[in-house]
């Protein structure tokens, strides 16, 4: 029998109750734009509030905007509030993510939260990709339907990196883990990191493959970012240590943090949260990957209800209450930057 949305959204509501419980809320300080963050491309674009602490990142047809963290990182814990923008926002990509791209041209690391936006009435979905020493070859991603929409109000995106674990979270919920293992050898993010927040025409893949682009019409496209959250190890540029040196205290102290740690509730959380919302796997990806991965770890039901595309063949008939409120509400777009990174392109052909 389907369960309904209403009972979707109430198992949802209750397992972040008990997560934040088990996680006590992460207990970490936000902080004003301006203390860590620098913008990175379209400043006209970029909106501070009054009081510094919330950002608003536009995409219309002259750019797109975005920011940058002003000091690099090595494992922690980065996290924003982000609410997506609304109405028709096909082709449009809001991304929160880590990366090293510009220092390590060819083997760079890589951690993304890539939000894509669709047609009317149709819901965003939200893309995690791990990716290091320049593995976009061998690219981890899944994609995700959300059981909110993220148009109406702001929710919390995060990502933990630690030596041993990286995690995803929605809210704080955990969505994915990924765990260090010998089989990912040197694809395991290992080099420190900088942390950037976009919003930019990824018209060639985000929607349907490509299919639907972005509209101007509907321009600009806003999303906002608050709580903002820098957790970790703040590399010294001027000491010769390697990261690893530097930062052997507190990264005893980030692999302890509730964040960090799976609790057996967390794990309950993010099982029930996968098996209702994700909708590709590269781990069921047999076209694209026809020799499976060796850190996967299948599930021969999942197996069945991915096939052979990773793509989730049949949608779930229960599906979020979401973009109610999405009609015109015109909103101008950015694009982002002119040396966009490469992405691997997802086909969507699976799926409704």
């Amino acid at each position: 029998m389907a369960i309904s949305t209403l009972m979707l959204t109430s198992l949802f509501s209750f397992a972040v109750a008990t997560a934040i419980a088990d996680a006590a809320t992460f207990n970490v300080t936000e902080m004003a734009f301006d203390d860590e963050y620098l913008p990175l491309f379209g400043e006209r674009n970029l909106l501070r509030s009054a009081d510094g602490r919330t950002v608003k990142i536009l995409l219309n047809q002259h750019s797109g905007s975005g920011f940058i963290s002003s000091n690099l990182y090595y494992h922690g814990l980065f996290s924003a509030s982000i609410k997506l923008p609304s109405a028709y926002t096909a082709g449009v990509v809001v991304a929160f993510y880590m990366s090293n791209g510009d220092i390590f041209e060819k083997n760079h690391d890589e951690l993304d939260l890539e939000f894509l936006g669709n047609l009317w009435g149709r819901e965003w979905k939200v893309q995690t990709n791990v990716y290091g020493n320049g593995s976009t070859s061998r690219g981890r991603e899944e994609r995700y339907r959300l059981p909110f929409d993220p148009t109406a109000e702001a929710h919390r995106y995060s990502i933990v990196w630690t030596n041993t674990t990286i995690i995803f979270y929605v809210d704080e919920i955990p969505i994915r883990e990924v765990v260090r293992s010998p089989a990912m050898g040197g694809d395991y993010p290992s080099k420190p990191m900088l942390i950037y927040a976009t919003i930019w025409d990824g018209s060639n893949w985000a929607t349907s493959g490509g299919k639907h682009k972005v509209d101007y019409k509907y321009a600009p496209f806003a999303s906002d970012f608050s709580e903002l959250i820098l957790k970790g190890c703040r590399l010294d540029p001027i000491q010769e240590l390697p990261a690893h040196a530097q930062c052997h205290e507190q990264e005893l102290d980030i692999a302890v943090a509730d964040y960090s740690v799976m609790t057996e509730q967390k794990q309950k959380a993010m099982m029930q949260f996968r098996r209702e919302y994700m909708i590709y796997s590269f781990c069921y990806d047999e076209l694209r990957y026809p020799s499976t991965f060796p850190d996967c770890k299948i599930v021969e039901e999942e197996k069945e209800k991915f096939g052979r595309t990773g793509h989730v063949m049949r949608r779930p008939s229960s599906k979020p209450e979401v973009m109610k409120a999405a009609l015109p509400v015109r909103k101008r777009r950015p694009k982002r930057r002119n040396q966009a990174r490469s992405r691997i392109i997802i086909s969507e052909t699976a799926e409704i």
